[in-house]
C-alpha cells in the first residue's frame, strides 16, 4: 500500500515505517529495558486482577451474579469506546508543542515508525499497573461496589485489544471474517493513519465514520 508521507509525519518521525528495526529510546540501559515488554505480561496482569476483583465482587457485595454479569459485559463494551477515543484523540494528538511531541512519540509515534517491534506493542508493566489503579479508583468513585464487576469487564476488553494488536502485527491474516482487523490496521499504519482507530473491533469506526474507504 502507498504511504502518505505528509500525514504519517505527524505520527512518527521516519518518512516510511521500518518493519525490521527497533527504536533506541533511552540512553540509560535500565530505562531502555523497562520500555520494552512481552505482550503476555500485561495480559496476565489484567487477567489476575480481573479474577481477584470478580472474587471480591461475588463474596463481598450484595449484587446478584446476573446483574454482575451484565455489568461485566458493560465494561467490555465501554472499553471498545475508550479504546477508539484514546487512539484517535490521545495517541494521535497533534504534536504542536515540544512536550506533546515527546509524549505523543513516546506512547504511540514510535510504534508507527517501527510497527513490527514486538517488544513495544504494549505499555511496560509498571505503566499497566498504574492504569489498573487509576481505572479502579475512577470506577469505584462513579459506581461503588459495581466497579468490582465493571473493572474485570473493562480489563477483558483491554486484554482483547492487546492480544488482537499483537496478532495483527505478528501473524498473517486468516482467510475468514476476522481478516478485516488485519486489513483495517494495515490501512491505518501504511496508508491513512486518520482512519481505522478501532483495533479490537471496527464498531466505533462504523458508527463515527472513520472506516477506511473501499478502493474502487
Amino acid at each position: 500500500m502507498p504511504t502518505s508521507t505528509s500525514t504519517l509525519k505527524k505520527i512518527g518521525r521516519l518518512e516510511r515505517p521500518d518493519n525490521t528495526g527497533s527504536a533506541h529510546m533511552f540512553q540509560n540501559p535500565i530505562l531502555e529495558r523497562l520500555s520494552r515488554t512481552h505482550i503476555s505480561v500485561p495480559i496476565v496482569l489484567f487477567f489476575l486482577v480481573s479474577l481477584v476483583c470478580f472474587y471480591f465482587a461475588i463474596t463481598n457485595t450484595n449484587i446478584s451474579i446476573g446483574v454482575g454479569i451484565l455489568v461485566v459485559l458493560a465494561g467490555i463494551f465501554v472499553f471498545t469506546f475508550v479504546e477508539y477515543m484514546m487512539h484517535k484523540h490521545f495517541f494521535h494528538m497533534e504534536p504542536d508543542t515540544p512536550i506533546k511531541d515527546k509524549l505523543q512519540y513516546s506512547v504511540h509515534g514510535v510504534h508507527h515508525d517501527y510497527p513490527r517491534d514486538k517488544d513495544r506493542l504494549a505499555m511496560p508493566p509498571f505503566v499497566s499497573a498504574a492504569y489498573v489503579l487509576v481505572f479502579y479508583a475512577v470506577f469505584t468513585l462513579i459506581m461503588g461496589d459495581y466497579a468490582l464487576f465493571f473493572l474485570p469487564g473493562f480489563l477483558i476488553g483491554y486484554s482483547s485489544y492487546l492480544g488482537v494488536h499483537y496478532i495483527v502485527h505478528a501473524y498473517q491474516p486468516p482467510k475468514n471474517f476476522l481478516k478485516i482487523l488485519w486489513v483495517n490496521h494495515a490501512v491505518h499504519h501504511y496508508k491513512d493513519p486518520d482512519v481505522a482507530f478501532g483495533v479490537s473491533s471496527p464498531l466505533w469506526d462504523y458508527i463515527l465514520g472513520t472506516m477506511p474507504k473501499k478502493e474502487k
